[in-house]
């Protein structure tokens, strides 16, 4: 695998059930976050996961491996089997950026992301922000409006149908 030349930016595209998403990476503030999310896509671990999590007004949340067909584990608490370090940045968590979802440990995401439907400030310095949607506003403001049901710990975020995240493509910037 090559690295993309400097005057090359690479981009990813979510393909879901709802129609495609393109995202732009901010590598000068979370490069190391960035790269994981990138090695992860070209992997294919993501293909044929879902968005298990979805708030509207707040994010929808996906990435997690227990979400693809035959997994038997309790979804939202899948991860590639390893944890990255917090990259906490200036950039705000407004709709349409995509930041990593972790436990309460600060150096505890690996795989799960969400992106934020709406001004989710709050999480500015807790959570680490990488990039933002660039393209596929209208399939956020979708898959925000999914019919949710109320899930394990008694939250209404569980979508009643399956929402998936059919691919994660890494893209030069065309």
């Amino acid at each position: 695998m090559s690295k993309a030349s400097p005057s090359t930016t690479e981009v990813a595209v979510l393909k879901t059930s709802y129609g495609e998403m393109t995202l732009a990476f901010w590598t000068d503030v979370a490069p190391a976050t960035v790269e994981n999310f990138k090695k992860l896509a070209r992997a294919g671990y993501y293909n044929g996961t879902a968005f298990h999590r979805i708030i509207k007004g707040f994010m929808i949340q996906g990435g997690c491996p227990n979400t693809k067909a035959g997994q038997t584990g309790m979804p939202g608490t899948g991860d590639p089997g390893y944890k990255i370090k917090a990259e906490f940045n200036k950039k705000s968590h407004v709709r349409g950026v995509i930041s990593m979802a972790r436990s309460s440990h600060p150096d505890s995401a690996g795989s799960q992301f969400f992106l934020c439907h709406g001004d989710a400030k709050f999480l500015d310095n807790q959570y680490t922000g990488f990039g933002q949607l660039i393209a596929g506003d209208d399939v956020l403001e979708q898959l925000a409006n999914v019919p949710t049901k109320s899930g394990g710990g008694g939250e209404k975020s569980t979508p009643i149908d399956r929402v998936a995240l059919e691919s994660v493509t890494i893209v030069a910037q065309p």
